[in-house]
């Protein structure tokens, strides 16, 4: 597993290492102890979560707050998705700055996104299928969102506004600076 640092502090691009044949290829998609010294921190992964969503879906951008903020370990199944990560970290010099980077299911990149960042995803394919590991419990009272189009972030999602499909919910998420504090 190859581990690199995106330009937003403790957010990791991961590259496993493919073994190919004519049966097609194994990797090893998570080994704790690799993770952690790859990430250089303990991490401890609760929950996975899984989702499927069509051409143009954009999920996103959330994150927990206080106690229940987690770290999230992201992959795509099948097909492709546009993911950002968003710095919500009031004390970090790259407050507000995003990275994206495009995961597949067949460049089998992941990307590791810790506590206090923002979190969203927008389906390049016809279909994909997202999967993540979660450091801590889901919790309600503690959700947070920043409005995916907020033009302070400067996300691409290169996509038309019209070619995209939102929740209600993430339709009237706050902007970075009206946002939930995540600390």
């Amino acid at each position: 597993m190859h581990f690199t640092e995106t330009n937003l502090k403790g957010c990791f691009i991961l590259e496993p290492k493919l073994f190919h044949d004519d049966r097609g290829f194994f990797m090893e998609s998570f080994n704790e102890n690799t993770f952690e010294k790859g990430v250089g921190q303990k991490v401890h992964f609760v929950q996975d979560n899984q989702s499927f969503s069509s051409k143009g879906v954009l999920r996103g951008l959330h994150y927990q707050t206080g106690e229940h903020a987690q770290a999230k370990l992201v992959r795509v199944l099948s097909g492709e998705v546009l993911d950002v990560a968003v710095d919500m970290r009031p004390e970090s010099p790259t407050y507000g700055q995003s990275f994206s980077i495009l995961l597949t299911g067949e460049n089998q990149k992941q990307l590791f996104i810790p506590r206090g960042f923002a979190h969203g995803f927008l389906v390049m394919s016809e279909k994909a299928v997202f999967f993540y590991k979660c450091d801590n419990f889901y919790n309600k009272e503690s959700e947070g969102g920043v409005i995916y189009n907020d033009p302070a972030l400067h996300i691409d999602w290169q996509f038309s506004e019209k070619e995209l499909i939102i929740s209600e919910k993430d339709a009237v998420l706050p902007t970075l600076e009206n946002a939930k504090k995540v600390w």
